[in-house]
Order: C-alpha cells, then sequence, then structure tokens
C-alpha cells in the first residue's frame, strides 16, 4: 500500500479511504464466520467459533482456565500474535456496530489527512498498546483474566488523534446536540478512568485508556504532525539553559537595581550638551528602556536622559 496516497472525492476527501474500507471488511467478515463458527463443531467437543477465541482472542499470559465447555475443562494460552488478531474479533452485533461506525466517521478523516500507511500504522500500534495495558494492569487493578476481543483500544487511539488534530470540529451528540470534539473525547477518557476497576462490566477499560495513550505519544513523537497540544512543550517558560535557582528572579532583580545605581554614580553633572536634545530622541530612549530595560542604554542614552531629567525638575 503506497504512502503517497491521496483521497478523491469531494474536494480531494474520501468518504470510505482505502484502509478504513479495508478494516471495516475484515472486521465484519471475522464477525459472520465467528456467527457461523457458533453452530459448526470441531475437535475436542469445541465449536469453531471456541477454537477462534482460543488462538485469536486476547488471553493472559499466565494462562487463562477457560471453565467447562463441552463437559471439558480447557486451558487456554497467550500466543504474540493475539495483541493483532484480537482486534477484529468481536462479541455481539452492537460491540462491532459502535466500533466499526466510530472508525469511520473519526478515521476517515486521520487517513484523509496522514494517508493510508501512516493511518494503517497507527491504528495497528494503538490496538497493540491497549493490548498490552490490559494483559498487565487488568489483571493487577480489576482483576479480569478472562479473553478479550474487539477493536476498542485502537478505536480510543483514533478517537484521541482525532481530537488532538481537530479539537474544534463538532460531533453532534444524537444528531443534534454539537460538541466539540476535545471535550467530548475528554468526557469519554475520563469516564473510562472512573470505571477502570469495573471487573465484571464485560468491558476492557483499561485497553480504552492504553489505546489513548499510544494516540496521544504518537502525535507528541511525530514531527510530521502538526498539532496545538505541542506548544505547550515548545513554550519559552519552560525551556531555559540557566540552571535551576529557585531565587534567580529575585537575585536578578537586587543586582539589576545595585547596576542602575552604580552607573548612575558616573554622571558628571556638570557636562552639559553643546547640543540641544528633542523630545524625539528622549522618546526612543524611554522606548528602547521599556523594552530591554534602563541597564541595556549606552552611556550617551544614559546621558541624555540625565541631563533631560535634570531640566525638568
Amino acid at each position: 500500500m503506497s504512502d503517497n496516497y491521496r483521497p478523491s472525492g469531494f474536494g480531494g476527501f474520501s468518504f470510505l479511504p482505502p484502509v478504513i474500507k479495508n478494516l471495516l471488511i475484515i472486521n465484519v467478515v471475522v464477525f459472520f464466520i465467528q456467527l457461523l463458527g457458533e453452530k459448526i463443531a470441531a475437535s475436542s467437543g469445541l465449536t469453531l467459533s471456541d477454537i477462534l477465541t482460543k488462538y485469536f482472542s486476547l488471553i493472559p499470559v499466565r494462562g487463562y482456565i477457560a471453565g467447562t465447555m463441552a463437559n471439558e475443562i480447557v486451558e487456554w494460552s497467550f500466543y504474540p500474535w493475539q495483541l493483532i488478531t484480537y482486534q477484529f474479533m468481536h462479541g455481539s452485533f452492537t460491540h462491532i456496530l459502535f466500533n466499526m461506525f466510530a472508525l469511520w466517521m473519526f478515521g476517515m478523516e486521520i487517513e484523509n489527512h496522514w494517508g493510508s500507511k501512516k493511518f494503517l500504522y497507527f491504528y495497528l500500534l494503538c490496538g497493540v498498546v491497549a493490548g498490552l495495558f490490559h494483559l498487565v494492569l487488568s489483571p493487577i487493578l480489576s482483576g479480569a483474566t478472562g479473553p478479550t476481543i474487539g477493536a476498542s483500544g485502537a478505536i480510543y487511539g483514533v478517537l484521541a488523534a482525532f481530537a488532538i488534530l481537530f479539537p474544534n470540529r463538532l460531533i453532534f451528540l444524537y444528531f443534534f446536540i454539537p460538541v466539540k470534539a476535545k471535550y467530548f473525547v475528554t468526557f469519554m477518557i475520563v469516564m473510562e478512568f472512573m470505571v477502570v476497576d469495573s471487573a465484571n462490566s464485560g468491558i476492557a477499560h483499561l485497553a480504552h485508556l492504553g489505546g489513548a495513550l499510544a494516540g496521544l505519544i504518537f502525535i507528541l513523537a511525530d514531527k510530521n504532525t502538526h498539532a496545538d497540544i505541542k506548544n505547550i512543550f515548545k513554550s519559552k517558560y519552560y525551556r531555559t539553559d540557566k540552571p535551576f535557582n529557585p531565587f534567580g528572579g529575585v537575585a536578578e532583580r537586587f543586582k539589576r537595581n545595585k547596576a542602575d545605581v552604580e552607573e548612575a554614580k558616573f554622571y558628571d553633572i556638570n557636562d552639559r550638551r553643546e547640543e540641544e536634545v528633542t523630545q524625539e530622541v528622549i522618546d526612543k530612549i524611554l522606548d528602547k528602556i521599556s523594552q530591554s530595560g534602563y541597564q541595556n542604554l549606552t552611556e550617551k542614552e544614559k546621558k541624555i536622559l540625565f541631563e533631560a531629567s535634570k531640566k525638568m525638575n
């Protein structure tokens, strides 16, 4: 797949770019295979759907005792490829419907913006990071140890990317309530934090958070992606070549005042200028003080200012 993909359609925008289209097709095909597999018996008394879940869903690394299926106790194990394959499996029609709708709604603009190759890499990476979050943290924080399926982790990465790239884009809840993307996605992520310890919800909340975090880090690390959030880390207030000194501001102020007083001692009050100083010259000196401070005046400018202040008194 070429990284030089350019969308076509209204103004060069594609409503069904190639990666989004292929992801939708693959997810739907796999879902129908899962449905058909529930009716097809396979070896060891398991159905085809059970075997798909056993080898391609995300299983905890430490192993998982599935319980009784076909009156047998079956031990399931983790395989590395599951970090990819679990993203294409779903548990119900509503599960795949909402995931695929969100993928199309938020992902199409990102793919149009980035190009197909970059978007595919981003999508799969978010899903992998989401799976790792679930594997490592879920047994500790929520006690969840069952098989995990679904594209939701990768979808949350897409949601995070959309909110970062297009923060003020309006999303219409229930088709008529406008909400900016940055607020909508922030609310979704906060809700995931609030229910992260729900062990019996049947939802891998930590995978959602992992996917969103992966989306954020990807954009921050990508030098070719411009986003307003990066300006926070580029602010001059966060960058300095000087060593940290908690009293630096106060010390600098006293040092500056002392220097100003010492410099004033060298002025000769009997030194009269032969040429008359105009108001325009004085105004320029005052402007320079306001921009860079008194200490940056030249000796000539300081003397001019000193003479002018004497005349005013």
